[in-house]
């Protein structure tokens, strides 16, 4: 069943906004990945049926060939980055990032006063996943919740003091990865479900059989995190 969906500024971005802002329970903004656009992730908020009004913003560069991007990212070297294997991001500091992180800190400062007294869940797919996780440690917004799906640490020796404190301590997050992923290694993956995990997060590790992905068994977990939090 579809539901209602519209395209909305937020704090100088736009966003693909999906349900009802009244009657759903729960807020959820998710953040597409590079050379992708909000539309690529907006059809699941129709099919997952969740008690949620969704957000998806629109990362603020074009990218190469096609798609939008949180921060730059060459097209060559990223292709001559790839014949050597998947990568780990956790080492990077794009200089972009700083920029990215602002704009989503407005836009998730805007999505809280929309959200009021309701949980506010923060998540994205690959570079979303990490642009959403780098700015969720840095600010003080009440979260009820964070998923990453397909991501990676970023700029990590920043986050070590961040993760020392209790910022996520006893958050719920979900964090997927394929086993077959061939842009963004599983280690990766592992690397940031062990470093929210020893910061004492609530962690649930999904992993999967397939690659660089987000497949029904991630968006049924979801769904069900959700449900449970709107109860």
């Amino acid at each position: 069943m579809s539901r209602p969906e519209q395209t909305l500024e937020l704090a100088g971005l736009r966003a693909i906004a999906v349900g009802d802002p009244d009657a759903a329970r729960v807020v959820v903004v998710l953040l597409h990945g590079f050379q992708m656009t909000p539309g690529d992730l907006s059809p699941f908020a129709h099919s997952l049926q969740a008690p949620a009004w969704f957000l998806f913003p629109e990362a603020p560069l074009a990218a190469e060939p096609t798609g939008r991007a949180w921060w730059h990212i060459d097209a060559k070297l990223r292709a001559l980055a790839l014949e050597v294997g998947p990568r780990d991001f956790a080492g990077q500091h794009p200089p972009d990032l700083p920029a990215a992180r602002t704009l989503l800190l407005a836009f998730l400062q805007a999505a809280k006063a929309r959200a009021g007294a309701r949980p506010l869940v923060v998540g994205g797919f690959s570079q979303g996943g990490m642009l959403a996780c780098d700015s969720v440690l840095r600010c003080e917004l009440a979260v009820a919740a964070m998923v990453l799906f397909s991501a990676s640490r970023i700029a990590f020796d920043e986050w070590a003091p961040l993760l020392a404190g209790d910022r996520v301590r006893g958050l719920p997050v979900l964090v997927s990865h394929g086993e077959r992923d061939g842009d963004l290694a599983f280690s990766a993956g592992e690397g940031l479900r062990d470093c929210l995990t020893d910061a004492g997060a609530d962690v649930t590790w999904l992993p999967f059989a397939q690659g660089h992905e987000i497949p029904l068994v991630v968006w049924r977990r979801l769904r069900k995190l959700l449900v449970t939090l709107a109860a």
